[in-house]
């Protein structure tokens, strides 16, 4: 598998991604890391999988947000490699430029598990995404 930084001809794809899978909607540009290219996706032999992005703070930390798949794709066992490895890749990139904490919020059960897999704590008092148009 391999990591691939996003252009910005992978919006598109990106964007039927989010619309194909239910009660999900594609961020505005204008809020993701580098207008919608300051992420990854992760290539299969010629098959795009996932992506995900990657926010820096001016801190040590770190955030990973809006990972998502391709709904087409249908090789689950590869899936769930591909986002092991995205978010290890980020993990890496993220390190490399100084960060030693990552966070991520997350809503999906599978994507959960995965990050716990991956070594990530669950805070076990819910709680919730606020957000505010400015």
């Amino acid at each position: 598998m391999q990591l691939n930084k996003l252009k910005e001809t992978d919006w598109d794809m990106l964007v039927s991604w989010w619309d194909a899978w239910p009660n999900w909607q594609a961020p505005p540009k204008r809020i993701l890391p580098d207008n919608g290219t300051g992420g990854f996706v992760v290539e299969h032999e010629g098959e795009f999988i996932v992506a995900g992005f990657l926010y820096f703070t001016n801190s040590e930390g770190c955030l990973i947000e809006w990972i998502i798949s391709n709904p087409n794709y249908k090789h689950r066992e590869n899936r769930k490699t591909a986002i092991k490895h995205l978010i290890t890749s980020i993990e890496e990139v993220a390190k490399s430029q100084g960060a030693t904490w990552v966070f991520n919020t997350l809503q999906h059960p599978s994507l959960i598990k995965i990050h716990e897999e991956l070594g990530y704590t669950k805070d076990p008092k819910p709680s919730y995404e606020l957000s505010k148009n400015l």
